[in-house]
């Protein structure tokens, strides 16, 4: 509503002497404001705040006449009249000088052309000459304790009990003075005329005039309140009346409030009654209080003393407040509180000591509300003695100067009906929509440039009706400020009106005359280009956009004359370009729905106008009818109590059904907001019905009216919207109203489910009050979300060094700024909804609202505050409401996580109560369980470790850390055995059996690469390998879960914990799911070797080698191998080996060329576009310059993973990245290669999967060639189809002392796979023809020799003399390869398998020795 910002502005008063003003009073027009000090009378000017004029009594007349104590203006600002102490009243006339005649004036540079315009432009940037001649001198014989101006009078009251009534020129006309004695007071006015109730010996202390009751609000001096008011229009002195307030005993000051017809009462104990006059009885009635509360302000809520000044704003829409102990309080005009500066960084500094607060002897609201200027009361004695030694001192006034920002709903009321939050200050304007400019400039720049990105696409701004997103209205907390243009500020100061338009892109303003609008999209204003049009207008009634239009209603200065006016925002400003119609009376408000325009005259009379949109000419044009003419004299006793009117399509329930839906966008009702008092006045449908379109188009008048209804009380300000939703009909269909203290109201409307027939006893609308903890000042109706303002404070008193004498303001005041804020409301209203048991309805409202990102919390919101009611509520309910709102939040899949989230923010001690509505603890984890949402368990698992024994939390918690492991919830795995060592050591029970879960997805890879490296040296300290003496040794890493390996081995807890582990590895590697079981080692930190070293000859044997090896292709992704389709026996492939040797060595050809996937030929770049770009070469891909032959089996269809497509299919899918497109060293320049020789190395690199594949499973083989587990390393280096690992396993065969079983089972599994690969998978024959050799060597070892003919190829095969150690190996950012270097003679000769009997013995051995791996990984 109303705002503080900055700091307070301290004005310099150059008056001579020891005088300090000690009161202020403004004039009608607020422009002038009238300072009294001892003796002298100074005007100030309001814009710029100079002084302009001072009157100082010479010292006879002051003796004479006695101090200045009060003054009072005339209602045109003419003459001013000064109270003395002596009881004299000083009539001054206010003399202005001649019009080209300046006291001030701007300086404008040579050339400016703002000097060569029109005199009344120039007028009013300047402060004009004034002088103050006295008049006329009246002796009333008696002190005046209050005057006040009453149209052309002017009321005296005296402390002798009378009334004076006294014309502006000092004569009475005849009229005689008002003894109070003789006025009758009673309780109210049907009361029997009798004696007067005990006032014969009070006179009145204060008094203010009423224009709308036509009456005096009056405070007696004895503390009682009352009002006094006229039979008859000419009043005489017996024509009088008194009503007064009972059991008010206190009151100090009245201020009046015109447009609400309230009077507020400042009482001695601080607060303020705030009465208003029953229209019935005509009694006083108390509406609200405006008092601190101990829950805010605990320390000074009692202790502020008597409310000193009451002051209603000019828009009445707030009233300020301060007390005798100093301070500053705004409240909204039915008691909303908006600030207070005896709190927070008002009433403390920095470092948390307490300040003073000023205390305030007079203040004066200024123009439109944008300042407060103040007076202080501190005065130091000492200070005035040495002021009277010297008369020459300037003595520096205390006069503050409070600026505020304001909501341009206090005077606009018409932007209510839009979703945007728009503040107005004296020189710019606040918007909350600036987010959305930047959002639909770059999308509006990147469609015009031709290549807009989609990523880059604002779904908010799709829709035209729903201009504004959630994030945008809601993204921070910081606005998008306009400043207003100056050039239009200095003629017309100050801006009365402001409006922006539905979509939130352009404003409009109206000061003093003419407007201007901006256009946050050009981020320009435009202004009239004639000044003699802006200064021939001034905007009376306000103004709004419809479209690209902005409605005003003005009054024509040249014509004397009442008109609407439409302006085309994209045409220059200009009569030329508007439609102007001409309007009966003054027009005081002025409002829009859809394609009509409302007006609300100063006849009190409504008037209805269409607009018609014509698009036809070079500029689009409006054109406005008339629709229908309401007299509304009959209800309306004044048309300035008229606050708001608003045209909406709610009805009540007589109106609207479900068969008729096209009527609820159509405009049904007229809400009035008549001081305070929100009336509908709807369309009367009981007679025949009229077609819509074709009432509108002939531009008939519209359907009668039903008699006015009233919905409410205290209403400040009305929503509502033109918009209308078929999934949110409850809440586009509302009607929103803010009532203050009272908090917001919903006149929500009730629709019966599922198309069925209402019940005929159920309303169709229903009332809702609700509190929120913020002022409203816009709705947004889907979002279901309340948008405010408020005030924050920045202290800066630490730059300045603290004296108590002469302070800054800024150590005084913080600094004050206005951000803003939103709330919630939905659960508000399911609660009230499930209150009147309408959870049907309830029900609905919020199915349609699940959508939205925050209903969670609405559901956990709504439980909260019932439960903290209801469980520490200190009288029993005979009605709880929990239970029906925990039934009501089941019917949302929500219900588990809303429960246990309100009881992590609940106290423990209410968690019985709570349980005991929603269920058991112990049910709920369960339900989690079986939905599969560990984290939510989690949480219960904590509510049962609080409320259960220690045995029950272990055994859930053991449910929950075997279900996260099955699922791969490392985190939560890491939690929980955290939690499991926590929960003590006492109790210690068999742990219950794993739950069957389901089958867990296989995770994308190992997240132990992604943080940790690896390194391989030859320490074997520290690991038990059994019979094995390990060439290497894999050493783990140390990460900080991996500590716990360190602490309490042998603790109970410790055990149980790795019971668990252990049992899970182990189901994991029976399962053949090596890729989980490395996730799970690398993430928990287990010591995969130590246990698979105990587990080697239980469960980490392989049974089948055919399921596992498709298990490690399918976890893997790794394709099967495939081989060319054509026979390349004959073929001159054979030799490219030879070559490749020639120009460059293989391991050079494998690392730079196959990596990038590119073979150069003779120069021309030859591009093999594979999907596998980072594929490697294998060893056994090629022989080098040895001569092998191998006769390839056919394809054969029996299984997919066999055949050319599919293999192609599964490099596809496991591709990291697309090929890369590289060129080629020229060292291969000279390389021919024939289409079968491409088709060849493309099948080669087909075979390899995804480099981070290969990382793992080399990873996989290091770690079981330390545990020993031969036959996984088998199967993994068939895989890998490395013979080099297989010529490491044979050895660790011959050296080693291996049980029977596990060689059995090699073999058995070898001739598994060979008899798999003849059959269904041909792509590995080649390599187990390469190993053949190798696996012969089996039969040495043991008595049981394999049969020849399980490996006897058709053709005899030449393998190279020495088996091939691998290199080492590293993975970086890009791509990680692993390569064999073969050992071979440059001569390329063959070599006898007799000969490479002898020679790999004594080879073999050097080379596993050799060298340490180390291995980086990102």
């Amino acid at each position: 509503m109303y705002f503080l910002s900055g700091w307070p502005r301290r004005l310099l008063c150059p008056l001579r002497g020891s005088e300090k003003p000690f009161y202020i009073q403004a004039d009608p027009r607020r422009l002038l404001f009238a300072l009294l000090s001892q003796t002298q009378l100074s005007l100030w000017y309001g814009r710029p705040s100079v002084l302009i004029v001072c009157y100082k009594e010479s010292a006879k007349a002051a003796a004479q006449f006695g101090t200045y104590e009060k003054t009072e203006w005339k209602s045109d600002s003419s003459m001013i009249a000064v109270a003395t102490k002596n009881g004299y009243i000083l009539l001054f006339d206010i003399v202005y000088s001649g019009q080209e005649k300046y006291l001030y004036e701007p300086a404008y540079p040579k050339g400016n052309q703002r000097v060569k315009v029109t005199t009344g432009y120039k007028e009013e940037q300047c402060a004009p000459s004034i002088t103050v001649e006295m008049k006329k001198v009246l002796d009333f014989q008696a002190q005046i304790t209050s005057l006040q101006s009453m149209q052309d009078d002017l009321v005296i009251a005296t402390n002798d009990r009378i009334l004076h009534l006294i014309h502006w020129d000092g004569l009475t006309n005849g009229r005689k003075a008002i003894n109070l004695c003789s006025v009758p007071f009673s309780v109210d006015l049907q009361s029997s005329r009798g004696p007067s109730l005990d006032f014969e010996c009070v006179c009145i202390q204060d008094m203010e005039y009423c224009a709308t009751l036509d009456g005096f609000a009056v405070v007696f001096d004895d503390g009682r309140i009352g009002f006094i008011t006229p039979e008859s229009s000419k009043p005489t002195a017996e024509d009088f009346h008194g009503v007064w307030a009972q059991d008010v005993t206190d009151g100090t000051c009245v201020a009046i409030n015109n447009k609400y017809k309230l009077m507020a009462f400042g009482c001695a104990n601080g607060s303020v009654l705030v009465y208003t006059m029953d229209t019935t009885t005509g009694s006083m009635q108390l509406s609200h209080k405006l008092e601190l509360t101990p829950k805010h302000y605990p320390d000074i809520w009692n202790k502020t003393g008597a409310v000193k000044l009451v002051k209603w704003s000019p828009d009445w829409s707030v009233a300020m407040v301060t007390w005798d102990c100093g301070g500053l309080s705004l409240w909204s005009v039915f008691g909303a509180h908006l600030f207070c500066t005896l709190g927070g960084d008002f009433a403390h500094y920095s470092d948390g000591t307490k300040k003073e607060p000023i205390k305030i002897s007079s203040m004066s609201w200024g123009a439109e509300g944008y300042h407060l200027w103040a007076i202080s009361s501190d005065n130091n004695n000492q200070e005035i003695n040495s002021d009277l030694e010297n008369k020459s001192v300037i003595q520096q006034a205390e006069i503050l100067q409070f600026q505020f920002i304001k909501s341009a709903l206090t005077v606009n009321p018409c932007m209510n009906n839009q979703e945007q939050v728009l503040l107005q200050g004296e020189d710019r304007l606040y918007l909350n929509c600036g987010d959305a400019l930047q959002n639909q400039n770059s999308s509006t720049a990147s469609a015009n440039s031709g290549h807009q990105p989609v990523r880059e696409k604002n779904l908010l701004l799709d829709d035209i009706l729903i201009p504004q997103g959630l994030s945008t209205l809601l993204g921070h907390r910081h606005w998008h400020i306009v400043q207003i243009h100056s050039t239009y500020l200095e003629s017309n100061w100050p801006i009365k009106f402001a409006a922006i338009d539905h979509l939130g892109q352009c404003v409009a303003v109206a000061g003093k005359y003419g407007i201007a609008h901006y256009a946050l999209f050009t981020r320009k204003w435009k202004l009239f280009g004639n000044i003699t049009q802006e200064q021939n207008m001034a905007v009376t009634g306000g103004l709004a956009w419809w479209n690209d239009f902005i409605v005003l209603a003005c009054y024509n200065l040249i014509d004397q004359q009442e008109e609407l006016r439409l302006y085309l925002r994209s045409s220059n400003l200009d009569n030329v370009f508007a439609h102007i119609t001409k309007v009966q009376a003054g027009t005081l408000l002025i409002n829009v729905f859809r394609d009509m325009v409302i007006l609300f005259r100063a006849d009190c009379s409504i008037c209805l106008y269409s607009i018609d949109r014509n698009d036809n000419g070079p500029n689009p044009t409006a054109s406005v009818q008339v629709l229908q003419e309401v007299s509304m004299s009959r209800y309306i006793p004044h048309p300035s109590l008229v606050v708001s009117i608003t045209l909406t399509s709610v009805r009540t329930e007589t109106g609207i059904t479900l068969k008729m839906p096209q009527q609820a966008c159509a405009a049904e009702s007229i809400m009035l907001n008549l001081a305070g008092q929100l009336i509908m006045l709807q369309r009367d449908r009981s007679g025949p019905q009229v077609r819509e379109k074709d009432s509108i188009s002939k531009h008939k008048k519209l359907l009668p009216s039903c008699a006015p209804i009233v919905l409410a009380q205290c209403v400040e300000n009305v929503w509502t919207t033109c918009r209308s939703n078929k999934h949110k009909r409850h809440l586009l269909e509302a009607l929103w109203l803010s009532c203050g203290e009272a908090g917001m109201k919903v006149w929500l409307p009730l629709f019966p489910r599922d198309n069925r027939k209402p019940h005929s006893f159920l309303s169709r609308r229903i009332m809702l009050p609700f509190q929120i903890n913020i002022y409203p000042l816009a709705v947004l109706f889907e979002d279901a979300l309340v948008l405010g303002a408020v005030n924050e404070t920045v202290l800066y008193d630490n730059l300045y060094v603290h004296n108590s004498e002469n302070e800054p303001l800024e150590v005084l005041f913080p600094f004050c700024t206005v951000e803003r804020t939103s709330q919630i409301y939905l659960h508000h209203i399911l609660r009230q909804l499930l209150v009147r048991n309408l959870g049907e309805q309830a029900l609905l409202l919020a199915q349609s609202c699940a959508t939205l990102p925050y209903f969670p919390h609405v559901l956990e919101l709504m439980l909260h505050e019932v439960l903290e009611e209801e469980a520490t509520s200190r009288e029993p309910i005979p009605d709880p409401l929990l239970p029906t709102v925990a039934k009501f939040i089941t019917e949302f899949p929500l219900f588990l996580q809303t429960v246990v989230h309100c009881a992590r923010k609940t106290e423990y001690a209410l968690w019985n109560y709570l349980f005991a509505a929603v269920g058991n603890p112990k049910d709920l984890f369960e339900e989690c369980l079986l939905a599969q949402d560990l984290d939510t368990a989690a949480s219960y698992l904590i509510i049962l470790q609080n409320m259960e024994v220690p045995a029950v939390s272990r055994q859930h918690a053991t449910l929950l850390f075997n279900t996260a492991l099955e699922q791969g919830k490392w985190d939560l795995c890491r939690h929980m055995i955290r939690f499991l060592k926590a929960i003590g050591t006492g109790e210690l029970e068999t742990p219950p059996p794993t739950p069957t879960t389901q089958e867990p997805s296989s995770t994308g890879g190992f997240e132990f690469f992604k943080h940790r490296s690896i390194s391989f040296s030859q320490s074997t300290e520290g690991l038990s390998t059994g019979k094995f003496n390990l060439q290497k040794t894999l050493s783990m890493p140390s990460g900080p879960s991996a500590k716990r390996w360190s602490k309490d081995v042998d603790s109970a807890e410790n055990m149980y914990i790795d019971e668990m582990l252990w049992r899970h590895a182990r189901r994991l590697l029976e399962e053949m799911r090596l890729k989980d079981l490395s996730s799970f080692a690398a993430q928990l930190g287990f010591e995969l070797i130590g246990w698979l070293c105990k587990e080697r000859t239980r469960a980490a044997r392989v049974e089948d080698f055919v399921k596992a090896l498709k298990r490690l292709h399918k976890d893997f992704l790794w394709p099967f191998p495939v081989i060319p389709s054509c026979s390349f026996v004959n073929s001159p492939f054979k030799n490219v080996g030879d070559q490749f040797l020639k120009s460059q060595s293989m391991e050079t050809f494998a690392n730079s060329e196959l990596e990038s996937g590119i073979i150069n030929a003779r120069g021309s770049h030859i591009c093999l576009g594979l999907n596998t770009a980072h594929g490697e070469m294998d060893s056994g891909s090629f022989q080098g310059p040895q001569t092998q032959d191998a006769i390839l089996s056919p394809l054969l269809s029996k299984g997919d993973e066999c055949s050319i497509g599919s293999a192609t299919d599964l490099t596809e899918t496991s591709s990291m990245v697309d090929g890369d497109w590289t060129m080629v060293d020229e060292h291969f320049s000279t390389l021919s290669l024939t289409p079968s020789e491409l088709e060849y190395i493309s099948m080669e690199l087909a075979n390899k999967g995804p480099c981070k594949s290969q990382v793992q499973l080399r990873y996989l083989l290091h770690i079981f060639m330390e545990a020993g587990c031969l036959e996984w390393c088998t199967v993994t280096a068939l895989i890998l189809r490395d013979s080099a690992v297989m010529g490491q396993i044979i050895s660790s065969i011959q050296r080693s002392e291996i049980s029977n079983d596990v060689l059995q089972g090699i073999k058995d599994g070898m001739l598994a796979v060979d008899g798999w690969a003849s059959s269904d998978c041909p792509g590995y024959k080649p390599f187990l023809n390469r190993i053949k050799p190798q696996l012969q060597k089996l039969n040495t070892v043991t008595e049981e020799q394999i049969q020849p003919e399980a490996f006897q190829p058709s053709s005899r095969l030449s393998i190279s003399k020495a088996v091939e150690p691998p290199s080492p190996w590293s993975e970086d950012s890009r791509n990680t390869a692993s390569h064999v270097n073969s050992s071979q003679n440059d001569n390329g000769s063959g070599i006898s398998r007799q000969e490479d009997d002898g020679q790999r013995e004594e080879e073999e051995e050097p080379h596993v020795d050799e060298g340490s791996y180390e291995c980086s990984l990102s």
